[in-house]
């Protein structure tokens, strides 16, 4: 028998199913459609007081006569988010360094199409509200979820080439970035310089311990966590610390090709002698703990946290997000308001037409101005397609519904425009690029000539 292959255990042949179901590309979407499927029915059953009361309930920390109390949907729309955007900011950095965004050529066709994305959608929003009660929520449709517009891509299989796919990539993480902004720039109402000033010198230690090569994590989830505080006591939104620390999280790796392999070879060894004189019950654990540090030190600090933050997130910060966020009570007499009606309106046209039109617009005026160029394969069509996709909102959208509406009956009514357009652009979406995508499949059909600028 080979004893390398174990008899699998009991729990094993519990747990293997899960870990195929997590190894699925779509299974975090699934669970995020369920979470949010399940907060709806709650939320228009008899059992809403209660589901509205539990994310009501406060949940406090305290040190001596110091005590942080916040309701439970704080704690998720504020701590749990911050994770997810520490996330979103150490993709963005790693676009940035190595991926998409690093250079000119690579970055300007998203660059430019985000940016149409983010402007003309709001600008719908705000043409509809001007110098009304609900002008604030001109924010909520210049947001794109990426998981989910990434995942209804997916559904095309082979159709969808890979450089579409970072396109979309590319143009929901730029479109992150100034949804970011305009969390920190344009829903913050009142700040505390002192707390911010505080939130600011935990970010220059952060950088100092980067600078100075250390690498124990412990040290700066710890400083993290001061940043973290120092904000939200400052007035600007928790989350903006999440991002600004994922900027700062280093890039660099301390071991090289060359000293992995001579390294990796001595381990190898070292083990094999140990195996040979019967040592390896007794002294086998240092080499392994070796490893170990080998494994961490291969690995930049950003590419260890985002793999291993990835799943927390994908599988238990959105689905809470969401559980706490889409609990939507459908009133249709609610909607029948004007105000409320135009709010839902606004939001859904924002999404469902501008997003489409701005994205399409501004990357034709760039290819036409020879600020970028179109991928090989890839025409205006599909650009229309993956714009109509970046339509799907839902979680930045409801985010940011709750940072916009301070009355209940227009941040309901946003969340309802928000998850309809959301739907409908992710079907039309799909089926503009099943019209426009070769049916051979992205990856397999030859590659056409460059196409023109219009």
């Amino acid at each position: 028998m080979d004893d390398t292959s174990p008899t699998p255990t009991l729990a094993d042949r519990f747990v293997a199913p899960l870990q195929r179901f997590l190894a699925i590309e779509a299974a975090s979407t699934i669970l995020l459609l369920a979470a949010t499927g399940f907060a709806l029915a709650a939320a228009n059953s008899t059992f809403a007081d209660r589901y509205a009361a539990l994310w009501e309930t406060k949940l406090r920390f305290g040190l001596g006569d110091h005590e942080l109390a916040l309701s439970l949907g704080h704690w998720v729309n504020d701590g749990l988010m911050g994770l997810f955007f520490f996330l979103v900011g150490m993709e963005i950095k790693h676009e940035l360094v190595h991926g998409e965004l690093s250079s000119r050529e690579r970055a300007m066709l998203p660059l430019v199409g985000a940016v149409g994305g983010m402007v003309v959608p709001a600008s719908i929003y705000a043409a509809l509200h001007a110098g009304g009660p609900a002008a604030s929520g001109w924010g909520v449709p210049m947001a794109t979820d990426i998981a989910f517009a990434v995942a209804a891509l997916a559904l095309l299989g082979r159709r969808a080439s890979p450089s579409l796919k970072v396109f979309l990539l590319a143009l929901a993480i730029v479109d992150d970035l100034g949804a970011v902004a305009v969390i920190a720039l344009l829903y913050t109402e009142t700040i505390s310089f002192p707390a911010l000033a505080a939130a600011a010198a935990g970010l220059a230690l952060v950088y100092a311990l980067n600078r100075a090569g250390v690498r124990t994590f412990a040290v700066y989830w710890a400083v993290g966590g001061l940043v973290w505080l120092a904000t939200l006591a400052s007035g600007v939104h928790a989350t903006v610390a999440g991002v600004l620390l994922g900027f700062l999280t280093p890039t660099t790796r301390l071991v090289g090709p060359d000293s992995l392999a001579a390294r990796g070879r001595r381990f190898a060894e070292d083990l094999i002698a140990l195996a040979q004189e019967g040592r390896i019950a007794r002294e086998g654990k240092r080499v392994y703990t070796q490893l170990g540090t080998l494994r961490r030190d291969v690995l930049s600090p950003l590419d260890t946290l985002m793999a291993g933050l990835h799943p927390w997130t994908a599988f238990f910060v959105m689905p809470v997000f969401a559980l706490a966020n889409a609990g939507v009570t459908i009133e249709l007499e609610a909607l029948r308001e004007p105000v409320a009606l135009r709010v839902a309106g606004g939001v859904a046209l924002g999404l469902l037409v501008g997003k489409p039109l701005g994205i399409t617009l501004a990357c034709w005026l760039g290819v036409r101005a020879g600020l970028a160029r179109l991928p090989e394969g890839i025409g205006f069509g599909a650009i229309a397609g993956v714009g109509l996709l970046a339509g799907i909102g839902f979680t930045m959208a409801l985010f940011i519904t709750m940072l916009a509406f301070d009355d209940p009956r227009l941040a309901a009514a946003s969340k309802v425009g928000v998850m309809a357009a959301s739907a409908v652009a992710a079907a039309l979406g799909l089926a503009v690029l099943r019209r426009t995508l070769p049916r051979g499949g992205g990856a397999a059909a030859p590659a056409p000539p460059p196409l023109a600028a219009p």
